[in-house]
């Protein structure tokens, strides 16, 4: 807004048929009062718009701040379950690895004692294998010499008879 200068090239504004100095300068002051008036009034005027642009602007950064906050909640109790559950199978995963542990060695030491004793049950088999052919050997020698035997004294009583 441009301010509105008084246009006074040093004439003398006449009131009423007399030249007078003073109402000239009385003009001019009220005109200048009247100028800076308006532009305190203008001035006023703006700085009431800003401070409600900004208290507009605070009001929809407060809105922001509790919708951010409120999505930050959510988050937090999103998470926050999944953690106290993974930590939950994190322990009993860890109990049963101890559990595990000594299971597993216990297991082993199974697994070589069954192997010890099923080779062992193998040995003794193969040697009663070998045992059962010798007494069939024995029993058929045996078999072979009395019928043998029986057969002299079949010839020997058939001699005498």
């Amino acid at each position: 807004m441009q301010t509105q200068q008084p246009k006074n090239s040093g004439n003398i504004i006449s009131r009423g048929g007399s030249f007078s100095m003073e109402d000239n300068e009385e003009d001019l002051s009220r005109l200048a009062l009247t100028t800076f008036q308006a532009k305190e009034e203008e001035i006023e005027k703006k700085m009431v718009a800003v401070r409600e642009k900004v208290r507009a602007q605070l009001g929809r950064v407060e809105e922001e701040t509790k919708r951010l906050a409120n999505i930050h909640d959510e988050l937090e109790a999103l998470t926050d379950p999944m953690r106290k559950e993974a930590t939950i199978v994190k322990k009993k995963i860890e109990t049963i690895n101890r559990d595990l542990k000594p299971l597993g060695q216990s297991c082993l030491k199974k697994e070589k004692e069954y192997k010890e004793a099923f080779e062992a049950l193998n040995e003794k088999n193969k040697e009663k294998g070998l045992l059962v052919t010798r007494l069939m050997e024995l029993v058929s020698e045996s078999e072979r010499f009395r019928m043998e035997k029986l057969n002299e004294l079949s010839k020997k009583i058939e001699y005498l008879e």
